[in-house]
């Protein structure tokens, strides 16, 4: 395992001793760390972290596109890419950071066909929107362990719907956990199309903690990667079990970062 890759730190849920999410940026920073994300942005301080970026030299590699609305159900379409362009305004002063998308839950009634070019129309819609302005969007796969009724709960799925809208600015955000939860085998859900993969999170099974806690080979997991010529960021989506030192320390062992 000889690959380092940046790693990213999700301040929505570590550091959370430090205060707000701009002390936060401030004490990953501090850690040794570049690179932070978070959740949703409409309750969060957009100008304090603003600041805090400027400050530390921090970049955001990720935020979600708030509100969440669903790509598959056309009554939402429109406020689906409503939310896309409100999100890249109101975030252009964080540095333009990749914007997530998830599929909102499955429509009764609908075939699969169906959810699938609903998927697509809405995900081309945004990805226009996106390619304007410059800023990338990721769509992520989740899992039914915490969604019963998500639409997108498989890899596979998820990179035929890149590939199917087929522009530069839509790419897959890869979680390992999500991925770990619904059974994929990593290397083969991922083999010839790690190109459409932007971003990757990381967190142990079973109970979503830092890498070193649970029954993930990380090693695996990093070669992984490495062989299939993974050149992103490593997003840390994990909720800390141990004192944040002593969390990364142990996930930058397992990561070899």
């Amino acid at each position: 395992m000889s690959a380092c890759y940046p790693l990213s730190s999700c301040i929505e849920w570590q550091f959370t001793e430090s205060g707000d999410l701009a002390a936060r940026l401030r004490s990953a920073k501090a850690a040794g760390l570049d690179l932070a994300e978070f959740h949703l942005w409409r309750d969060k301080p957009v100008d304090a972290l603003a600041q805090a970026l400027e400050e530390t030299g921090m970049r955001l590699t990720s935020l979600c596109v708030d509100p969440r609305r669903s790509i598959v159900d056309p009554a939402e379409r429109e406020d689906m890419v409503q939310a896309v362009r409100e999100t890249i305004a109101a975030t252009e002063k964080l540095g333009k950071p990749a914007l997530i998308v998830a599929s909102g839950f499955r429509v009764e009634g609908m075939s699969e066909e169906e959810h699938f070019a609903n998927a697509v129309a809405a995900l081309r819609a945004a990805a226009d929107v996106a390619e304007e302005a410059g800023v990338m969007l990721l769509l992520e796969p989740l899992n039914t362990r915490l969604f019963s009724a998500m639409y997108l709960v498989s890899t596979s799925l998820g990179l035929d719907l890149v590939e199917a809208v087929g522009s530069p600015n839509l790419r897959l955000l890869y979680d390992v956990w999500h991925s770990a939860c619904m059974g994929e085998d990593m290397a083969q859900v991922l083999a010839g199309r790690i190109h459409l993969v932007a971003h990757v999170q990381v967190a142990d099974m079973d109970d979503r903690h830092e890498p070193g806690t649970g029954t993930l080979d990380w090693a695996k997991v990093c070669q992984t990667l490495e062989d299939l010529n993974y050149a992103g960021a490593i997003g840390l989506e994990y909720f800390p079990s141990l004192p944040m030192d002593q969390s990364l320390a142990l996930t930058r062992q397992k990561l070899g970062c």
